[in-house]
């Protein structure tokens, strides 16, 4: 979730969200899912930041959790540059096929308008101890009456290892489980309050490596930051 910049060092979101997706894969079912995230940020462009979810059926089992560290660099006048360590941890069932991950990134940004993301991640919990990669591109275009658009796609290597088919005696056909996934949508803001519906797209081997979850074509999230 974005946390808007302050004056105060510290800012904060809570949201509520139809879904929690992950890079096109679903984390939850199909379900109502609250949100919540902290962040410190010092003026010498380090910055530290915690957030948590939950199904609202469910609110005391946290579907995801996750602390980051990062830097920022000012390249120019229009780019910026932010390298980041994350940690994910994640307590659904093994149907999730979802396992806890450590990431190294590097993010390139250009007035806020496009990102491009790189990521090397390391899968915590799994017999299968491969480095994962991973790459996104993000856009953000103002439009008129506190409206915007947002899009992106990426490309990663998913975290579960390839799936083996007894019937067939063969692994899946697609071994490095490499998926393609992105999102358009509309953002619509008011003073700290956001409402955003984005459509899911996923290739078919995103489906096929999401499990027994099922991500919904379509994810509505309202949010409040501080």
């Amino acid at each position: 979730m974005p946390l808007h910049a302050q004056s105060s060092p510290f800012s904060g979101t809570v949201a509520l969200s139809s879904q929690l997706v992950d890079r096109g894969l679903p984390v939850t079912s199909n379900t109502p899912t609250m949100q919540g995230a902290a962040a410190w940020s010092s003026p010498s462009g380090w910055s530290l930041g915690i957030s948590a979810s939950a199904e609202l059926r469910s609110p005391g089992t946290l579907a995801e959790s996750m602390a980051q560290a990062s830097r920022s660099w000012a390249l120019s006048s229009d780019w910026q540059m932010q390298a980041s360590v994350i940690y994910y941890s994640y307590t659904g069932d093994a149907q999730t096929r979802v396992y806890d991950r450590g990431e190294a990134g590097v993010t390139w940004i250009y007035r806020d308008i496009l990102t491009f993301d790189l990521a090397a991640v390391r899968v915590i919990g799994s017999s299968d101890h491969r480095p994962r990669a991973a790459a996104d591109v993000g856009f953000h275009w103002p439009l008129i009456w506190n409206f915007s658009l947002s899009a992106g796609a990426g490309l990663a290597q998913s975290l579960s290892a390839p799936r083996y088919y007894a019937h067939a005696g063969a692994y899946d056909h697609n071994p490095s489980g490499t998926y393609a996934y992105g999102q358009t949508g509309l953002i619509w803001n008011y003073g700290h309050w956001q409402l955003a519906l984005d459509r899911i797209l996923t290739s078919q081997d995103a489906r096929r490596l999401g499990g027994n979850l099922n991500a919904s074509p379509w994810v509505a999230t309202m949010s409040r930051s501080f």
